[in-house]
């Protein structure tokens, strides 16, 4: 049976999107009824909060001690998804769209105002002992271990209060040693660490008891290229090793990109999106680009051609250059000829438009689309 379509809305505020969001939950891709499979199932979540406008001055704080103009806002309105054993997700959107109060709900930090949560046989807000005990979270801006011991030692009390036994202890310190290469400053004092090497030690203590889910909110904000990429590696080994489930935010659409087949895109605290990374580049991929080499700079007037014809030339370096075109109204194949026939071409490379740029054309709501999956 053909799934029914998702439907990505121009608008997030729309009436239409609203009512669509009454019919039937955005991410049609998977049912919201949990399978054996799922580890997370989330329906009709929703999270308001109630809040005030402020007066300015000290007049006007005495008056808010009286009389408050009142509004609610809705962190989150109506979110729907499941996720199964083993997936990796990113979850993304703009600033204030609601990732981390989702975040913060799914982990048992806040209670939602309405909608069902189960995770792994558990309600979060409502079994949180328990709960917390089957999963890791690490948030970016924050550490869970503490700041004035060794690391050594914040392991060793995380080793007791999570009750893993010292052989399997001893084990994934040997595990988490070969991909993140934490022995060295596993002596050191938390504070003294730089930013990339606590997010290593924070990722480590957030899998030391092996918890089947993982949540990261921002994991690489800050970090260099080489400890991303660190990073990535150990996220794709736990994940293919112990089918460690993780969902993932971030602003960082590489890590999304090298990490994840599948993200849901939230705003104004709706899901706008849920389905395949592979398959919303193709639906809303716009434009290309060929990048090419000159034998010698003398050809490069032949190229002004191009640009008579509407395509956009830039000149990278001093024999590079890069044409950039509608995928729809062009065809790649008979660019590339045309570019063969009026230049002696040394190097030839088609990229896509960058995922960055897509992504900014939901978040400004410019796209529009019906995606079958």
């Amino acid at each position: 049976m053909a799934a029914a379509p998702v439907r990505l809305i121009r608008g997030p505020a729309s009436r239409a999107f609203v009512q669509h969001q009454r019919r039937a939950p955005v991410n049609a891709r998977i049912p919201n009824r949990m399978s054996a499979d799922s580890l997370i199932h989330v329906q009709e979540l929703s999270k308001h909060f109630r809040t005030f406008k402020r007066r300015e001055g000290v007049w006007g704080s005495i008056q808010n001690l009286f009389v408050r103009d009142y509004r609610t806002v809705a962190a989150v309105d109506r979110v729907g998804f499941t996720i199964e054993r083993g997936e990796m997700v990113g979850y993304i959107g703009p600033n204030g769209a609601g990732k981390s109060t989702t975040i913060k709900m799914l982990t048992g930090i806040l209670v939602p105002t309405s909608g069902e949560i189960r995770i792994n046989g558990y309600v979060p807000y409502r079994q949180r002992r328990q709960y917390v005990k089957t999963i890791g979270v690490v948030f970016g801006q924050r550490t869970q271990l503490w700041w004035d011991i060794a690391v050594i030692e914040s392991f060793k009390l995380l080793r007791r209060i999570y009750d893993v036994s010292q052989r399997d202890f001893d084990a994934r310190m040997e595990h988490f040693d070969a991909i993140l290469n934490i022995r060295d400053y596993l002596h050191t004092p938390v504070r003294k660490l730089s930013l990339g090497e606590r997010m290593r030690c924070d990722l480590a203590a957030a899998l030391l008891h092996n918890p089947p889910l993982l949540f990261l909110d921002e994991p690489t904000i800050g970090l260099d290229v080489v400890a991303k990429d660190h990073i990535r590696q150990f996220l794709r080994a736990i994940n293919r090793e112990f089918r460690t489930t993780v969902l993932l935010t971030t602003h960082d659409l590489d890590d999304i990109e090298e990490l994840c087949r599948r993200i849901m895109i939230i705003d104004h605290g709706k899901v706008l999106y849920d389905g395949h990374l592979a398959q919303l580049k193709q639906q809303l991929l716009r434009t290309k680009q060929i990048k090419f080499a000159l034998k010698d700079r003398t050809q490069a007037g032949c190229l002004d051609a191009f640009s008579r014809d509407g395509l956009e030339v830039d000149q990278v370096d001093e024999l590079t250059y890069r044409i950039r075109f509608d995928r729809v109204k062009v065809s790649t194949s008979g660019l590339i000829r045309k570019i063969l026939d009026a230049v002696d071409v040394r190097d030839l490379l088609i990229e896509d438009e960058p995922i960055e740029e897509i992504i900014k054309r939901i978040y400004a709501g410019e796209a529009h689309l019906e995606v079958s999956v």
